[in-house]
């Protein structure tokens, strides 16, 4: 149950007919894993912690360098050389003493992925490497685990909401990320973030709209990204989402499925 201190700090959500006090509980009850604790996974945090989320387990093998500070918004000078993941655990304790964070201080990989997030009700994909993300997508089909993922480029980015182990009201799976994106880029034919550079107010943007789409999906209310790709260009201010469907090729839910072992090969 929510105690009274709970319920002063929450009674924004609870005034909300689409959140009230049933919502905030489903909240407080959740366990949401982000992956990475950098520019998405700061305002990421910081908001779900805000929001009453009950458990925030965070993966990242990286520490809090000077060149993050510019978007990672969750670390501060004073924690310049401390693991993101012990950085981001005692900013959310000042924000949120009621969230519990349990820190994964690892990078993720074939062999640790599915234990992680079976032991989560959801999911958001933070990170910053094509490699992380389809080994994420890959491993939340098999753990039946809604995903949230985004990725941000100098000025633009998209999000979506992945839950292809379900299927629609006439029976068809929903799509995959490999539905929409099939292949993963050549390496080094994109630039990474050192190398392009971003603004940092890009990653509030995005990260700030994956905690909204996790307490949609939590709480239970709303018309989620579920099968549509937010495309968002700040360079021009336009937001504009595409609808993208099940590919009967994809290597996931498509006619010929393959295993989480033939996955793994796949990818190596």
């Amino acid at each position: 149950m929510l105690s009274a201190a709970e319920l002063e700090r929450y009674a924004r959500h609870i005034v909300l007919k689409e959140i009230g006090g049933a919502g905030q509980q489903k909240l407080k009850d959740a366990k949401v894993l982000v992956i990475g604790a950098g520019g998405l996974g700061s305002p990421v945090l910081q908001y779900l912690a805000a929001a009453g989320i009950g458990q925030l387990g965070i993966i990242d093998d990286d520490v809090v360098s000077l060149s993050n500070l510019q978007r990672q918004v969750l670390h501060d000078t004073d924690q310049l050389g401390e693991p993101k993941v012990a950085s981001a655990a005692e900013a959310i304790a000042r924000l949120n003493p009621n969230v519990s964070v349990k820190p994964h201080p690892t990078r993720l990989n074939g062999q640790n992925v599915m234990a992680l997030v079976s032991n989560y009700d959801l999911v958001i994909d933070c990170c910053d490497n094509f490699e992380t993300r389809y080994l994420a997508s890959d491993a939340c089909f098999f753990a039946q685990k809604p995903l949230i993922t985004a990725a941000i480029g100098r000025f633009d980015g998209s999000l979506t909401l992945l839950k292809p182990y379900l299927t629609n009201e006439v029976g068809t799976p929903y799509p995959t990320y490999r539905c929409v994106f099939p292949n993963k880029p050549a390496a080094g034919s994109v630039p990474t973030c050192e190398e392009a550079g971003v603004v940092g107010a890009l990653a509030g943007v995005l990260g700030s709209l994956q905690a909204m789409e996790a307490i949609k999906e939590i709480a239970g209310f709303g018309e989620t990204l579920l099968g549509r790709l937010l495309l968002v260009d700040t360079a021009a201010m336009r937001f504009e989402s595409i609808r993208y469907s099940r590919d009967p090729s994809n290597p996931l839910n498509g006619d010929a499925p393959k295993s989480w072992p033939e996955m793994l090969e796949l990818d190596s």
